[in-house]
């Protein structure tokens, strides 16, 4: 069965994808159709920003877990990544952090990716950024992107913010400033105490254009080729197949695992691979699907002598209370992302720039794979070497569309990974100990006192290490043999075909990766509509 013809398809729904769908379709004489394999965003706990904590496993995720993982015990690690309109920005932590222009000035320098430098990307990350309180050379406050600071912090993110003051950190107001280094409250893309989304904030408010289309539940089977032109899209929607046609291009925004699968499905990628799984070859792109990069992340969890974190709202008067507040005056513990402070710093004190990142949650067991406390209260920290030099793979699993394919971060294969990853926990184990956070500790989780030397916070690391929802550049852009895409984002050696979301990243940059792929989504566009 076909649909109508368009201009663009947009293959996926995320924060790239709702970018594009906003921006092509300010032309009124250009038809966009976006296809997205999850629902609508109807979820409740989407739009209260604590409701991340109900949503890095179930129904709005793919329901993925790593393949076993060489350097972290064998273990089968869970990977969320989302499957519903807004993509990660629906069910992530709000976090809005856009790393450091030295990230961006290494893709346009040393990786091949001329017109990615900082001071190229800024207008975009700028467009993008509707700052409720920030503002100057380093923030736009007009964007469709809600940013926002958190009204009534925890007292233990406070107690974490002084803590971290206490090791030996300086306070920072502003992680998206001149300076990154130092302890704070995170922004967030919280918007009039709700998640702001790209759904929300880019694709809610153009739903209403006549040229624009959004189509739902919609599994992407393979992308169509006329020789080596990209035509169109067949999809499996409500048990029947589809086909949709696309005059100009075939626009991929699947995120860093769904891009790779569906380019592979369409026979692009390594010829080897494709031809062993019974896929006929399109075009031979060894870099397909190679060279993911994910931050792994490691967390310690204290248990709390008292109701001091948003543990307390488990029960269910406190629960009561606490919806009811949000309700009638949009205030209270539903306001909070949960991940409320964070932190730049350095696991080598020579490094030009931080190399970890911490993430403060007021609260313990929130995500999936990390565990509670016995019983009563619990916070947590957690902390990543910035920019890993480990890189893994997303293969496929079959031929068969409805498969997950294998997703082999290969965390920790590299030593000064190890390392690095190593001194975060240990540093975050010195800030539990700081006095602003002891006055409410009760007792380490974990680690406990036995994890001592060097060796023991690896293998502590190497036990109790997760993603940290980052996956990026599997589809890099430059100009290497391994590169899918060139730095107007065209699929090398395909004419009708981009590729606009985080798996184009040449290497991962140093923080969440959620704003950056929003700013990808907005260059893009203007890519696209021959905008320089």
């Amino acid at each position: 069965m076909a649909a109508g013809g368009y201009d663009y398809v947009i293959v996926g729904g995320g924060s790239a994808g709702c970018v594009l769908a906003a921006r092509l379709s300010e032309n009124e004489a250009v038809r966009v159709l976006m296809l997205e394999a999850g629902g609508k965003d109807s979820n409740p706990f989407i739009h209260m920003p604590v409701g991340f904590a109900k949503m890095t496993s179930g129904p709005l995720t793919w329901g993925l877990t790593t393949a076993p993982q060489k350097h972290a015990n064998n273990r089968e690690i869970p990977y969320a990544q989302a499957k519903v309109i807004g993509g990660g920005s629906s069910i992530n932590a709000e976090i809005f952090t856009r790393g450091n222009p030295a990230d961006y000035d290494r893709w346009a320098n040393e990786e091949g990716c001329k017109g990615w430098s900082f001071e190229e990307v800024q207008p975009y990350f700028l467009r993008s950024e509707g700052n409720t309180i920030l503002s100057g050379d380093w923030h736009g406050t007009d964007g469709p992107l809600g940013v926002s600071n958190l009204p009534d912090p925890q007292k233990t993110a406070r107690a974490f913010v002084q803590a971290c003051q206490e090791y030996g950190m300086p306070y920072n107001a502003d992680f998206n400033g001149k300076v990154q280094e130092g302890a704070g409250i995170y922004q967030t893309t919280i918007r009039n105490a709700r998640r702001c989304s790209a759904a929300v904030g880019y694709l809610r408010p153009v739903l209403h254009r006549k040229n624009l289309t959004v189509e739902t539940g919609c599994l992407v089977t393979r992308i169509l080729f006329e020789g080596n032109r990209a035509i169109g899209v067949e999809y499996a929607q409500n048990g029947q197949i589809r086909t949709a046609r696309a005059d100009s291009e075939i626009l991929v925004t699947s995120g860093a695992i769904g891009t790779p699968k569906i380019m592979m499905l369409s026979g692009i990628g390594p010829a080897d691979d494709l031809r062993a799984l019974g896929i006929d070859v399109v075009h031979d792109l060894p870099g397909v699907g190679e060279n993911l990069t994910d931050h792994f992340g490691i967390d310690i969890v204290a248990e709390l002598n008292g109701p001091h974190s948003l543990d307390k709202y488990n029960k269910l008067h406190w629960m009561a209370w606490a919806g009811l507040q949000y309700a009638l005056f949009r205030t209270g513990p539903v306001t909070s992302n949960v991940v409320e402070g964070g932190a730049f710093w350095y696991a080598d004190s020579d490094a030009p720039m931080p190399d970890l990142q911490f993430h403060f949650l007021a609260g313990a067991g929130a995500e999936e794979g990390v565990e509670s406390v016995a019983s009563g209260s619990g916070i947590t920290l957690n902390s990543y070497t910035l920019r890993p030099k480990s890189r893994g793979t997303v293969k496929l699993r079959s031929s068969d569309p409805a498969a997950n394919p294998i997703v082999d971060p290969n965390f920790l294969a590299e030593p000064d990974d190890l390392k690095t990853s190593a001194e975060g926990v240990r540093i975050s184990r010195e800030i539990f100990r700081q006095p602003s956070l002891q006055k409410y500790i009760k007792r380490m989780h974990l680690p406990d006192d036995d994890v001592q030397s060097q060796a023991d916070f690896e293998a502590y690391a190497r036990q109790y290490g997760r993603t940290s929802y980052h996956p990026t550049c599997t589809c890099k852009m430059g100009v290497d043999e391994m590169a899918v895409v060139d730095p107007e984002l065209r699929v090398r050696g395909l004419e009708g075909i981009r590729i606009c979301d985080s798996s184009v990243m040449p290497s991962l940059i140093g923080s969440n990766t959620n704003a950056p792929t929003i700013m990808i989504g907005e260059k893009a566009s203007d890519l696209v509509r021959g905008n320089r």
